[in-house]
């Protein structure tokens, strides 16, 4: 099988565009705070209202894929995403600008649900690993990016300019994917459920929302609210999709053990990379007296570390168990954390920087086995319910870490960054035992 270069270019230039972006938005939040005169606990709302739109449309729209096809779901996810773009980079005030986040959020949801599927149907199944293991090349050379491009921008420019590189790379994003994504794919035969799609929005979203509202400590009535909602959203949409055949939740794969411990693994790590970057640049200008340039660039060996090793990790993705792999991976990542919590401003540039390294080592050893893991212990003909809980691990885990940091500000105050990266240190442990569970479950099961 040749691999259409063209089509995986198009792929990874989307997933480099949304990832830029979100990078970029939480190496700025300090800055973005100040701009907008509001306290850095509010100012992670910018965050957690992209992540929860992200969350609530990510299942939703990787339903569509599996019945219209990814291709379509995937341009129209781009297209979104760079008209969002231009209202955030024109927000006025807070709330303008969450609106603006929330509607990104609603465009990423469609490109990053059918991401991983596209470059499933892209690669041969012997091959998947080097394939995700790209993908995840791709994502943490962005990751590195992002720091850097947002420090270099405010040096010199205003906050909303960081948006409106958006413009101009995804308008090139899109008419590459246009030109060069297939057609073809498996598609789902069953008609699309309007009201499961409502009621899987309306779950996720208040489940978030209760989750943001609480670790902000807002009114505990409309936090209480939103999980009451959240509990009933979520046993209708039971209920509803009980006995389908690809249920738009796709609780048929989480009976799949080595699905769900890899799942469960990968929120409880993303999570743990949550609490770290949105923490990071307040932990490094607050707590260890740097100036906004620096932060980036100290940042960024973390996701270089993971740019790096990703493509290998991806192969020995193919070879060793991923069980194994992500273990001793998670591990090295809560060890990092745990030793960045400990400096002090008195710290040299070398010793922030070989911590940040280790981080990213041990993420490179977790991500590429953990998605080779997710996509392969999925039938063909579920790549899109797949490739949409593989993102919606990842989103969960990464805005309830967003979510913590928050609750960590405004419990700690100045001392929240370091609580964060405590909490970080802690949940990162947690997913290196989900991940060595999976050394006692056969594939097959």
């Amino acid at each position: 099988m040749t691999i259409d270069r063209r089509a995986l270019a198009a792929v990874l230039m989307a997933v480099s565009l949304v990832t830029l972006d979100s990078s970029m938005t939480n190496t700025a939040l300090p800055a973005i705070g100040a701009g907008l005169q509001v306290r850095p606990a509010a100012s992670i709302w910018v965050v957690n209202a992209y992540q929860l739109a992200v969350v609530a449309a990510l299942l939703p729209f990787a339903a569509l894929a599996d019945r219209l096809g990814a291709r379509r779901v995937h341009l129209f996810g781009l297209a979104f995403f760079v008209l969002a773009s231009a209202v955030s980079a024109l927000a006025w005030s807070l709330p303008a600008l969450v609106l603006g986040r929330a509607l990104q959020g609603l465009g990423a949801a469609a490109t990053m649900s059918v991401n991983v599927a596209l470059v499933r149907q892209l690669y041969p199944a012997h091959r998947l690993g080097r394939g995700v293991g790209l993908n995840a090349l791709v994502v943490g050379v962005s990751f590195a990016l992002g720091p850097t491009l947002a420090s270099l921008v405010l040096a010199v420019l205003p906050w909303p300019w960081l948006y409106a590189l958006n413009l101009p790379l995804g308008a090139l994003a899109f008419l590459v994917a246009r030109a060069s994504l297939p057609h073809g794919g498996p598609r789902s035969q069953q008609p699309f459920d309007a009201l499961g799609a409502l009621l899987t929005a309306l779950t996720f979203a208040c489940a978030l929302g209760a989750l943001a509202t609480a670790a902000q400590r807002g009114a505990a009535t409309l936090a209480l609210t939103l999980v009451l909602v959240a509990l009933i959203g979520g046993a209708l949409l039971l209920r509803r999709q009980a006995g389908h055949a690809a249920p738009m939740l796709p609780v048929d794969l989480l009976r799949r053990p080595l699905f769900a411990l890899s799942v469960a693994t990968s929120m409880c790590s993303f999570a743990a990379q949550g609490l770290a970057f949105v923490s990071l640049p307040f932990f490094i200008e607050a707590v260890l007296q740097r100036d906004p340039v620096q932060t980036g660039f100290l940042i960024a060996p973390w996701a270089i570390v993971v740019a790096a090793g990703a493509p290998l990790a991806g192969r020995l993705s193919d070879r060793y168990p991923p069980g194994l792999m992500g273990g001793v991976g998670l591990l090295l990542l809560g060890t990092g954390l745990a030793l960045l919590a400990l400096l002090t401003p008195v710290a040299s540039t070398g010793a922030i920087v070989w911590r940040m390294a280790l981080c990213g080592l041990g993420f490179a050893l977790f991500q590429s086995p953990n998605l080779n893991a997710l996509m392969s212990s999925a039938p063909p003909e579920r790549s899109g319910g797949a490739s949409a809980m593989v993102a919606m691990a990842r989103l969960n885990g990464q805005a309830s870490g967003a979510a913590l940091v928050a609750l960590c500000f405004g419990l700690a105050g100045g001392r929240g960054p370091v609580w964060a990266l405590w909490l970080g240190a802690g949940l990162a442990t947690v997913a290196a035992l989900a991940s060595s569970a999976r050394l006692c479950v056969s594939r097959a099961d």
